[in-house]
């Protein structure tokens, strides 16, 4: 009967990892490395900020069930993704804008675009 109860405190007090833990940090950390691939860097970042919000709620439903590590991992996994996230989206817009810039200049005058770029 001792055995019984001492195992169903352990149970009680066996704790997991969040399950989206590891792939919110990784994703996160490549969304800051990727953040130059032409919008790469932005997909990245924003499913791990849904993964991670996600795996926030579910934290804060039972804290007790979840190592803190994980939670960490979450935290740090959240900030690495809205750095990237911030960072590719200025790098899309300034691409956007660029890309505007030179449409505008090809449609105002095609022919002397042309010939300045055979110049070059």
């Amino acid at each position: 009967m001792e055995n019984q109860q001492d195992t169903s405190q352990n149970y009680l007090n066996f704790q997991t990892s969040l399950p989206n833990a590891t792939a919110v940090l990784v994703l996160g950390i490549l969304s800051i490395i990727g953040c130059f691939c032409y919008g790469s860097g932005l997909v990245m970042g924003v499913i791990a900020l849904i993964l991670a919000r996600k795996d926030i709620r579910l934290y804060s439903t039972n804290p007790s069930a979840y190592t803190p590590s994980s939670l960490s991992n979450i935290k740090a996994g959240r900030v690495c993704a809205i750095i990237g996230t911030v960072i590719s989206s200025i790098y899309v817009l300034l691409i956007i804008i660029a890309l505007i810039i030179f449409g505008a200049t090809f449609f105002a005058d095609p022919q002397g675009f042309i010939k300045q770029m055979q110049t070059h």
